[in-house]
């Protein structure tokens, strides 16, 4: 088997807010195809991962997809960029080795998990993301204590036992709040507003409920110390993103909370995550498989992090592509934590990119089964990409 050619486009969501994830359609010489994507569909960044994906497509024309090891460490060594890259170029290899993967899976007649070594479990436990944006097919901030509170008991009756919020997202007024205000030693006003939220959403759900609390790097080493210390009265199960990753800027901030620090949307590669590991600045690491170097590469990640006895939730904010592919690599690993659902699996523009609407019951996953990663994209997405491109021989 062979591969043919490399279709990759840039989806188009109307009414989407900049939402534009990047597919790729790996053809072989014997009609079989897999999907795969870069991760970046959301903030700056897509247009660089649509070129990358091009740019690497014309080095495995010709290549037999099977052999995912051997293309991995192509990319990522003959490309110059690629060893030590970042984002763009890791996303660019993710999209293409998971539709690799695709097709192994579907020519062997295998689901993803079989060929990562089986799964441990049949059900994954599953949190509510970025509940501050609202849950549900609308997009509706949150703003006041008593806001933040409803959302997070409408999870509950959903029946996720876990919920994750930014509660620095937005002013009580909806206004966005700067990352100026965010940096340094934060005004008590700022601190108070954190705690206020917080507070009540342990209030509102009880302490059966874990609260992850997400912060997208918007403080820095100082200031999320001070929040950390504000909230661990409230049993928070980790802090995710305190600040912008280093290994000792992190590791500044472990020793000095209680709370389990998560991080890893913005580490990408077993070699960038390493020192994380070994300093022990991180509990909870978060590859994504769309931008850390796709499965081959997140697996091994995984298997990093399980030595250090560091727990693993991937990071899923992506099409509904990704939401298989997570859950079938959680499956498999001894460390598994808890699996994320993101509010933006709920919107309706974002479910018509796959012919598949994977969601959890009573805040449970179930693995799916189907051949190769279990879902593909439709072909009216394809039809209607903002751009498209065929890389051949």
């Amino acid at each position: 088997m062979k591969i043919k050619n490399v279709e990759i486009f840039k989806m188009y969501c109307k009414d989407a807010f900049g939402w534009a994830p990047i597919g790729c359609r790996v053809h072989t010489d014997e009609d079989i195809y897999g999907d795969g994507e870069a991760a970046l569909g959301y903030g700056i960044g897509s247009s660089a991962a649509f070129g990358m994906i091009k740019d690497l497509s014309s080095l495995v024309i010709g290549m037999n997809p099977m052999d995912t090891e051997v293309i991995w460490d192509k990319l990522y060594k003959t490309t110059f960029w690629g060893q030590n890259g970042g984002p763009v170029v890791f996303a660019g290899i993710s999209a293409l080795d998971t539709a690799l993967w695709d097709i192994k899976g579907k020519a062997l007649n295998l689901p993803l998990y079989s060929m990562l070594g089986g799964k441990k479990r049949d059900k994954l436990r599953t949190y509510a993301s970025q509940i501050q944006g609202g849950f549900g097919p609308v997009h509706e901030w949150q703003k006041s204590p008593e806001d933040y509170a409803n959302i997070s008991k409408k999870c509950v009756a959903l029946g996720y036992d876990a919920v994750k919020i930014d509660f620095l997202s937005v002013a009580p007024d909806g206004s966005f709040l700067t990352n100026e205000m965010r940096k340094g030693l934060l005004l008590p006003y700022y601190l108070h507003l954190i705690e206020d939220r917080v507070a009540a959403v342990r209030e509102a759900i009880g302490p059966e409920v874990d609260i992850i609390v997400e912060n997208h790097s918007n403080l820095d080493a100082l200031s999320a110390v001070q929040v950390a210390q504000a909230i661990e009265k409230y049993r928070i199960f980790f802090f995710e993103e305190p600040n912008t990753p280093t290994p000792k800027t992190l590791k500044y901030i472990a020793d000095k909370t209680s709370i389990p620090i998560a991080n890893g949307e913005r580490i990408y590669s077993r070699w960038q995550y390493a020192p994380y590991f070994e300093n022990m600045s991180i509990q909870v690491a978060q590859p994504d498989i769309g931008t850390c170097g796709g499965i081959t590469e997140a697996k091994k990640i995984c298997d990093m992090a399980y030595v250090y006895d560091v727990a693993i939730q991937a990071h899923v904010c992506a099409s509904p592509l990704g939401t298989p592919v997570a859950l079938a690599l959680e499956a498999c690993i001894p460390n598994f934590c808890i699996h994320e659902h993101h509010l933006v699996n709920l919107h309706q523009y974002n479910k018509n990119l796959c012919i598949h609407d994977y969601q959890p019951e009573n805040g449970f996953f179930s693995v799916p089964d189907l051949p190769g990663i279990g879902n593909e994209y439709s072909e009216k997405a394809i039809k209607e990409a903002l751009e498209y491109c065929n890389v051949t021989t």
